[in-house]
């Protein structure tokens, strides 16, 4: 994927999951994927490559994150491992990648990001 394609693909992702923040609402990942056009092969862990690219990005800038947004299909829908292993890199969590620690995290970082992107 080219520099340009990628740039393209975050601020559709972006785009999209703002709207998903207003009202108040979550993503599956391939949901998110077929929404933005993500092309194959590989089209999730596409996804999830950007996801964690606007991660870092909202964290560096001090804002909440807008991936939270974006969960995996399991039954507690919350995100997919890796954005827990993240959120352990950025400083933002320390604790398991599933269970319930994770999903109180997952839940402070997806009500902040409902409050922070989907403001009118």
């Amino acid at each position: 994927m080219t520099d340009l394609a990628r740039l393209t693909l975050k601020l559709e992702l972006r785009r999209l999951l703002t709207e998903v923040a207003r009202r108040r609402e979550t993503l599956r990942y391939a949901d998110l994927a077929r929404a933005a056009q993500v092309p194959a092969p590989h089209t999730i862990h596409k996804t999830v490559d950007l996801l964690e690219d606007l991660m870092r990005e909202d964290h560096a800038a001090g804002r909440p994150l807008l991936s939270a947004l974006a969960v995996s299909r399991r039954d507690d829908a919350t995100p997919a491992p890796g954005f827990f292993q993240l959120l352990t890199e950025l400083g933002r969590y320390a604790g398991a990648e599933r269970g319930p620690q994770a999903v109180a995290a997952h839940r402070a970082e997806l009500e902040a990001a409902w409050t922070w992107w989907g403001r009118a």
